[in-house]
């Protein structure tokens, strides 16, 4: 497959994964993000895929507005990177925040799956 039909997949599946932390869609996040999964958040936590999907499952992580300012990606063979920019607000660990944000995220793609993150960082600029 040309990498221009891979970067398209990608580019949908970086809207769809907003899209889902937008709705708090529990299901879709779980198909999107690898068992493996390590994010790194603003404050320098480390993250699982479980404990991800476990704080929007409780509501106690919420994205009420995700503002994305400009996003670039890179493909190479099957995996990805996004580069994610822009202004996030809602509630992290219980408590309100607004921030802007930028995300960088390593995805990686399979026949039987398409694309999924493999590892995030988000950091506040």
């Amino acid at each position: 497959m040309p990498d221009s039909e891979r970067e398209a997949e990608l580019l949908d599946a970086e809207r769809t994964l907003q899209a889902a932390q937008r709705a708090g869609d529990v299901a879709a996040l779980d198909q999107l993000l690898v068992d493996q999964l390590i994010a790194i958040g603003p404050q320098g936590g480390k993250h699982t895929k479980r404990e991800d999907l476990a704080a929007h499952r409780d509501r106690t992580s919420v994205i009420e507005e995700l503002v994305e300012e400009e996003l670039d990606l890179l493909v190479v063979g099957s995996t990805g990177v996004t580069f994610f920019l822009g202004r996030v607000a809602g509630v992290f660990d219980g408590g309100p925040f607004a921030a802007r944000l930028r995300y960088t995220r390593t995805w990686i793609h399979d026949d039987a799956h398409g694309w999924r993150v493999l590892a995030a960082h988000i950091s506040p600029v």
